[in-house]
């Protein structure tokens, strides 16, 4: 019934915000524990703060600002400083790689190097980031599940913008920043290659992809349907099994004749969208520099078909008797 269609929250819990758990490792005294928001509230935690920034979310911040000021002013300069036409092609402008003539070396800014430059400070920004959450979950006593799940995606980025054009040994071979330029890139790298759908990493990236959106919206659906019976308070349903999660078990083992527990299921998620952006990188760190032609490779192996000889044979005129040259 539509009353049990628990999507978004309907009731919320009104509280003084807190500072949460103590910390004993890098203990520092906090700001303002932050206020409550009721419209984030209608989706989660109500709570806004308090955060923690520190020297490295600072620097990071400072980095990331430095990299969207560098390619937002490429962009704007690239339509002759027109407001108007910045925001119009947005979506289209592009802050590119150096062209191919300078390999490896440093580019004048006009001719790559501010593109050099904006993916130092956005790699630098990203990094930084990274040891933030790190050390943040560190100090709290929590295992740095989130901060490897991240580190997978930052292989990724560094794969498209650094390793892979270092061993190709040229710049040019980098994603340029922008939104359509950057999924034009990627639809002529596919073409360039042989088709990248037959490159079987990208067919694991893709497995994953789908299989983690599949088990992260099958595990929300299951937690929300049992949500009028507590199932969405995982913890004591682990520790005092009840009518919740009871139901769940067998809804999962009616339908798909097995079914995770409260734990595994987070397991399972993290492990395929994980394994996503990793087999991905793989993928592409392969093309060009192992594999010249993911067609002709499927095709020697088995995977794909050749293409049949559906037209007949065209013969060279210049070669027919008869024929003066």
């Amino acid at each position: 019934m539509a009353e049990y269609q628990n999507i978004f929250t309907r009731v919320q819990t009104v509280y003084a915000p807190h500072h949460g758990v103590p910390l004993t490792v890098n203990a520092r005294e906090r700001g303002e524990p932050g206020g409550l928001w009721h419209l984030l509230g209608r989706f989660g935690d109500a709570q806004i703060g308090p955060i923690y920034l520190g020297g490295l979310g600072i620097a990071s911040l400072i980095f990331g600002f430095l990299a969207i000021e560098i390619i937002g002013l490429n962009m704007w300069a690239s339509v002759g400083w027109d407001p108007v036409q910045f925001v119009r092609q947005l979506p289209w402008l592009a802050l590119e790689p150096p062209p191919p003539e300078y390999g490896l070396k440093l580019p004048p800014l006009n001719q790559g190097g501010w593109w050099l430059l904006a993916g130092f400070c956005l790699t630098t920004s990203i990094l930084l980031w990274w040891a933030r959450m790190y050390r943040r979950a560190r100090a709290l006593g929590m295992g740095t599940h989130v901060a490897w799940s991240f580190a997978a995606a930052i292989w990724l980025y560094l794969v498209l913008g650094f390793i892979r054009p270092l061993l190709m040994g040229s710049w040019s071979e980098a994603v340029p920043f922008g939104i359509f330029p950057h999924l034009d890139w990627t639809a002529a790298f596919s073409l360039r290659y042989g088709n990248l759908f037959y490159n079987p990493f990208h067919m694991l990236s893709i497995a994953f992809l789908y299989g983690s959106a599949l088990l992260f919206a099958m595990h929300g659906a299951t937690v929300l349907a049992v949500s009028r019976f507590g199932g969405e308070r995982e913890l004591e349903q682990i520790t005092d099994r009840g009518t919740a999660s009871e139901r769940a078990a067998l809804f999962w083992r009616w339908t798909m004749g097995f079914n995770a527990t409260m734990e595994s299921i987070h397991r399972w998620a993290w492990w395929f969208a994980v394994l996503c952006p990793l087999t991905g990188g793989i993928g592409i760190l392969l093309t060009g520099t192992v594999v010249d032609n993911w067609y002709l490779w499927a095709v020697k192996h088995g995977v794909a078909p050749s293409y049949p000889a559906v037209f007949p044979t065209v013969t060279d005129p210049a070669l027919l008797q008869g024929v003066k040259p």
